[in-house]
């Protein structure tokens, strides 16, 4: 069923040419790239991106700062290891050698004791 108001081709058509020639007449009239009003505001955004970049290299460098400072630690601590696990071992060494002088010491003493006894028997035989 028609509706008495239904646009025809031909109005549909005007006013597609018309809403083309609003949209042009609203692109014509935005500020141009020349136009003061645009310069400040690119001057004003390229500020922003200044700024934005200057943050982000800050926080670059206090990432850069603190892995540093990290591995600067974890190099000490493994420093303060080796030279602690080098302490015990000289410790362990100096300790396997005591007992090897002591064990050395005990068996002089057990052959002279031995050769004392022996000694003692020859001359009550002889």
């Amino acid at each position: 069923m028609r509706h008495p108001n239904d646009n025809g081709f031909a109005a549909r058509r005007t006013a597609a040419a018309e809403a083309k020639r609003q949209l042009l007449a609203k692109f014509a009239s935005a500020p141009k790239a020349t136009d003061p009003e645009m310069q400040e505001r690119l001057a004003v955004r390229e500020a922003v991106s200044v700024a934005r970049e200057a943050r982000r290299a800050e926080r670059e460098a206090l990432k850069i700062a603190e892995n540093e400072r990290l591995l600067a630690e974890a190099a000490a601590a493994v420093a303060a290891a080796e030279a602690e696990a080098r302490l015990e071992a000289e410790a362990r060494q100096a300790e396997i050698a005591e007992r090897a002088s002591r064990a050395l010491a005990e068996e002089a003493v057990r052959k002279a004791e031995r050769d004392r006894r022996y000694a003692a028997r020859k001359a009550r035989r002889a």
